[in-house]
């Protein structure tokens, strides 16, 4: 579970990113959770956008995609939403760690 202070700075380095994948008419389809599954190994934050056409709702599709793959809702803004999860082989985010 992300702290407030590490969803921001997650938020913060997605920013900057581009989305890398892209959500179709058929939705989340096995074929493009193993593809983001992929993704968030080897990049650990992903930001996705869904295609007008695909007519889902953003931050449902983007939590049931992180429920589905174990990874952190980071935040959804218009038709892009942001996920997280730390690499098992490779870990290159450093959070900030929660105070205690």
């Amino acid at each position: 579970m992300l702290t407030g202070k590490q969803r921001s700075f997650l938020r913060g380095l997605a920013n900057k990113e581009k989305p890398i994948t892209q959500i179709g008419k058929a939705g989340l389809t096995v074929s493009f959770l193993e593809q983001l599954d992929l993704a968030l190994e080897s990049r650990e934050l992903v930001k996705v956008t869904i295609l007008e056409t695909a007519l889902l709702d953003t931050k449902d599709t983007a939590n049931e995609a992180a429920e589905l793959l174990k990874a952190e809702y980071v935040q959804a803004i218009g038709n892009k939403f942001v996920l997280f999860r730390r690499s098992k082989n490779n870990p290159r985010i450093e959070l900030p760690r929660p105070k205690k």
